[in-house]
């Protein structure tokens, strides 16, 4: 019989499933909103006069250059950053487009990524989670048994995954701060899924003739304050870093607030749940006798 407890667990695991089985599909219908750190493009930033708005800046450039134009409001006032795609061409250069919104405008900075950096750069990226993913499989398969570590890699998984449906449903940009997020989100589940998965073992290694269900109830039971807390006070500054940090890091905050409440969840569902489904019981954890005779024969 299902207590209350496993009732959320399932309920949990099946959720997740769904939402990365939405997420897998919104990704290959959507794709990704790249920006322009991997497919090349202008980064010029200017100061402009303080009562030039964001919003007539965005009008007065997508009209002027022709092309979407990403304008991010920096730390000093006046201070703007644009990114767009294609270096401007023409009589007037960018200094002389803004001149006629503003009377005062200089050049702070002005930088322009070529696309083949930016294709070195998705290379890279995927390289370095592919070799972090690589690593992981590495370490789960030493420190847990294959349906244990199975587990908490499937919650790993699932929560990049659905950070990145994310991503391609809200066509987000993905820069290189998501990417760091990203990796930062690997770390972070993989973390409470050893934690919480540690504990399985510990107990069935007490109670050998123990219930499975039972056994894993307690293990959530007991690890679950210390998620809370750990979520809960990493959630919060997550939070002040999306509201106050501007949208320089707009994306970095988002993926990492999505990547946190999943890999919690998939923690204490997905990773704990599907090792149980794959036949995972105390026996396995009661020592066997070894045959001397049969070891030196």
């Amino acid at each position: 019989m299902k207590t209350g407890l496993t009732r959320i667990r399932f309920l949990l695991t099946s959720f997740s499933v769904l939402m990365l089985l939405i997420s897998i599909l919104m990704i290959g219908l959507k794709g990704f909103n790249w920006g322009l750190d991997f497919t090349g493009g202008v980064v010029t930033e200017v100061t402009l006069d303080n009562k030039v708005t964001l919003t007539e800046l965005n009008q007065h450039l997508d009209k002027v250059l022709d092309q979407d134009v990403q304008v991010i409001k920096a730390s000093e006032d006046g201070q703007w950053i644009l990114r767009y795609s294609e270096e401007v061409t023409g009589d007037m250069s960018i200094t002389e487009q803004l001149a006629t919104i503003s009377e005062k405008v200089e050049l702070v900075s002005h930088s322009i990524v070529g696309p083949q950096v930016g294709n070195e750069m998705v290379e890279q990226g995927g390289l370095a989670v592919l070799v972090c993913l690589t690593m992981i499989m590495v370490y789960l398969s030493l420190r847990f048994d294959w349906r244990l570590a199975s587990g908490a890699l499937l919650a790993l998984m699932t929560d990049i995954i659905i950070v990145l449906g994310v991503f391609a449903v809200l066509q987000l940009e993905f820069n290189l701060t998501v990417l760091a997020a990203l990796l930062a989100v690997l770390g972070y589940s993989l973390n409470d899924s050893i934690i919480i998965a540690d504990r399985v073992r510990e107990i069935m290694r007490m109670r050998p003739n123990g219930d499975t269900n039972e056994i894993i109830n307690e293990a959530v039971k007991a690890t679950f304050s210390r998620t809370l807390v750990t979520s809960g006070t990493t959630l919060v500054t997550v939070s002040s870093l999306w509201l106050l940090a501007g949208a320089s890091l707009q994306g970095f905050s988002i993926a990492l607030f999505v990547g946190i409440v999943c890999g919690t969840c998939s923690s204490i569902a997905l990773g704990v749940t599907m090792p149980q489904l794959f036949g995972l019981k105390p026996a396995d954890y009661i020592p066997q006798p070894i045959d001397v005779e049969e070891t030196y024969s």
